[in-house]
């Protein structure tokens, strides 16, 4: 979900609760249904890994995975082992981290999009936003190379192209030369 559409459910949550007598708890949130999925790194360009994990599975820790949204299509979070490392460094928890990930198509186009996840043991619905962008942080673009105007010199020495510019010029020019040449001796022209 889409952190406006996250900021306005949450708003219309807390009205509703307040409107029943009562404040909007973190447990109310819980009761949807929608969690949150760990995806690393959040920001990347077109062809780079993705990985995705969540504690929120239960002790089995399968998932199925859609980034369908991005071109990616469907992946599988499977259990991962006690103790082994997230991308962010943070420890897993034993026995219910699930993990998997995806490669971004080299065909994605700039934006922000929503990764979803199910779990296998009741369907929970998980989510995490992940953000393509043209260049990453760790790989800067540099320009290089000429810069096309569409307007300027030639690229390179063709003989046989400066030949014609050449014949071309000195044909005109001559043309000119000819109709000047008749109008002043007065031939009707």
């Amino acid at each position: 979900m889409r952190p406006t559409a996250r900021l306005l459910t949450g708003g219309a949550l807390a009205v509703v609760a307040v409107a029943a007598g009562g404040l909007a708890a973190p447990s109310h949130a819980a009761d949807t249904g929608v969690a949150e999925l760990e995806v690393r790194p959040v920001g990347v360009v077109p062809g780079e890994r993705v990985s995705v994990r969540t504690t929120a599975c239960g002790p089995d820790g399968k998932a199925a995975g859609d980034a369908g949204a991005v071109g990616a299509g469907r992946f599988t979070l499977a259990p991962e082992a006690p103790g082994a490392a997230s991308a962010s460094g943070a420890s897993g928890a034993p026995g219910g981290t699930a993990g998997g990930g995806f490669r971004v198509p080299p065909s994605a186009y700039p934006g922000t999009y929503e990764i979803v996840a199910r779990c296998s043991d009741g369907g929970r619905r998980l989510t995490g936003d992940l953000v393509v962008t043209l260049a990453s942080a760790r790989r800067s673009a540099h320009p290089h190379g000429s810069v096309k105007t569409g307007v300027g010199g030639a690229v390179g020495r063709d003989p046989v192209q400066t030949a014609a510019g050449v014949a071309a010029l000195a044909v005109a020019a001559a043309g000119g030369t000819w109709l000047l040449h008749r109008r002043a001796r007065g031939d009707g022209i």
